[in-house]
């Protein structure tokens, strides 16, 4: 009977897991539509509720964080992984807030973004996302199936190398304008907001691909 509890949980816990990156994904999409948004109309009502959309999730997953973290050290779950669980748990956690962090200075600071500009933060934006995308898949899988980790880790990688190319042409063309310094330094911060969502991603495909090693070991 305890094996079969302990199965129980531990599936549990993979279920709960599961659902904190579903949340993960779905921020990404969120933060997409309203970066696209607000590139079309500001701050608008649209924006504003895709805002409110991301810190949601932000708010469930800090919920389902903090569920799987209970379940982690009150029922004795994979004490061989816990630590990496934690780890992942935490630190893909904070690519939910830098989603919610770069919307609200969106919200805050206003930046005119000129029309040329627009197709830049758009490409960039959705090379952040791709990379935000290929985490969760792998992540998905490092419970059920940790060889199949790294090919997703390739892909973060892959999308994270495409946003900083894009940063860097975006960044080039923002100070090659006629706009005043302070309007380019502005416009450069903006894209540093965005594309630091995909180095963090990377950040956690690092420690992923470790620890799917180890869990093959």
């Amino acid at each position: 009977m305890i094996s079969a509890r302990l199965f129980r949980r531990t599936k549990e816990l993979e279920s709960q897991v599961d659902k904190f990156f579903d949340q993960l994904s779905e921020a990404a999409v969120i933060y997409r539509l309203a970066v696209r948004g607000y590139l079309r109309a500001g701050v608008s009502e649209e924006f504003t509720a895709r805002l409110e959309h991301v810190c949601a999730k932000e708010t469930e997953a800090d919920s389902l964080r903090r569920q799987i973290e209970h379940a982690l050290y009150t029922n004795l779950l994979i004490p061989d992984s816990r630590g990496d669980v934690l780890g992942l748990i935490e630190t893909a956690d904070e690519i939910l807030s830098l989603f919610k962090s770069s919307l609200w200075a969106f919200e805050v600071e206003t930046p005119e973004i000129h029309k040329d500009l627009n197709a830049g933060y758009r490409r960039l934006t959705n090379m952040v996302v791709k990379s935000v995308d290929e985490l969760a898949a792998g992540c998905r899988v490092f419970f059920r199936s940790p060889h199949l980790v790294s090919s997703y880790n390739a892909k973060v990688t892959l999308y994270e190398k495409e946003a900083d190319k894009i940063s860097y042409a975006l960044k080039k063309q923002i100070f090659s304008s006629e706009s005043g310094l302070a309007e380019k330094i502005h416009l450069r911060e903006f894209v540093d907001h965005i594309d630091a969502i995909a180095d963090q991603a990377e950040d956690v495909a690092d420690r992923l691909t470790i620890y799917a090693v180890k869990r093959q070991s």
